[in-house]
């Protein structure tokens, strides 16, 4: 898999949550015959062996059992090992969800029936913000994120935390200002995942692009891919309806952009949207793909 990313055009890339510990020494000596650079892991990376599936949200650091939070403490600890050991200077990382009604897929359910904001739609969207918010874990995770700080620092890696698409996900908005006013350690900062952000657009919970501005300070990477109304994500950039060049130009030329793109995804449209991305964004440093 990697060499046919680097056959494609890529030469940085993200190792994410989806690879195995078996898989590791064959990574470790394809990267070094080839000019092939890892910038980020996505936690939980290398795959925990207990798990059989890629799960970055098998353990979550907002658990209320304590064993939980201690397994993602582990295993996150465990990838910025990795990553240091790499030279990558970024984990990616999910904080966990809260135990709620499934109100995000209610809203599909609406958007799809044809249903999209009306009076029904606007009831289950305040509902959800509603219940989201009368659930308290903030303090839970703040504590759960020292040691990981304090580890991350040591191995001079960057945390970069993504932004997720459901009501239920940790940070919410106004969780993600409040971890950041209290967290001002350079250690931690905003992984914004365009796919997702575009998603809550479509949701009405954000505007995408004033979003991206505010937390612009904080950004230290992206995962790109387009989206076809209302959620289907993970596609080939500019096959959908993100505005990927507006959005893209405000930002700093220097942040990895990871494109993060279904299996499904042809091999030609990746080859065709890759030359337009160079021609467009030509001041950009290399782009990364990313590997399950």
């Amino acid at each position: 898999m990697l060499d046919e990313i680097f056959r494609l055009g890529f030469d940085c890339i993200e190792l994410s949550h989806g690879i195995r510990l078996s898989l590791w020494d064959g990574i470790e000596h394809y990267l070094a015959d080839h000019p092939m650079t890892v910038t980020s892991l996505h936690n939980f990376c290398p795959l925990p062996v207990e798990v059989l599936c890629p799960g970055p949200d098998c353990y979550q650091c907002t658990a209320g059992r304590a064993d939980e939070r201690a397994r993602a403490l582990r295993h996150t600890l465990q990838t910025i090992d990795h990553a240091h050991k790499l030279g990558a200077k970024r984990v990616v990382m999910h904080l966990g969800t809260v135990q709620m009604p499934n109100y995000t897929e209610r809203l599909f359910q609406r958007i799809v029936s044809g249903r999209y904001l009306d009076r029904r739609f606007v009831a289950i969207k305040l509902n959800a913000i509603r219940g989201r918010e009368a659930i308290p874990v903030y303090h839970r995770v703040l504590e759960w994120l020292q040691p990981v700080l304090a580890h991350a620092k040591a191995a001079d890696v960057k945390l970069g935390i993504e932004n997720r698409i459901g009501i239920e996900s940790f940070p919410s908005e106004r969780e993600f200002r409040r971890l950041f006013a209290d967290i001002r350690d350079s250690s931690i900062g905003y992984w914004h995942d365009f796919g997702h952000a575009q998603i809550r657009h479509n949701l009405t919970f954000i505007d995408h692009a004033e979003w991206l501005a505010e937390m612009a300070p904080r950004l230290i990477g992206c995962h790109v891919h387009d989206v076809h109304f209302p959620h289907t994500d993970h596609q080939v950039p500019f096959s959908g309806m993100i505005d990927l060049v507006s959005l893209i130009q405000s930002l700093p030329f220097e942040l990895p952009m990871v494109w993060e793109l279904s299996s499904t995804a042809s091999e030609d449209d990746i080859v065709a949207a890759l030359a337009h991305w160079k021609q467009r964004f030509s001041q950009l440093p290399s782009l990364n793909q990313r590997w399950e």
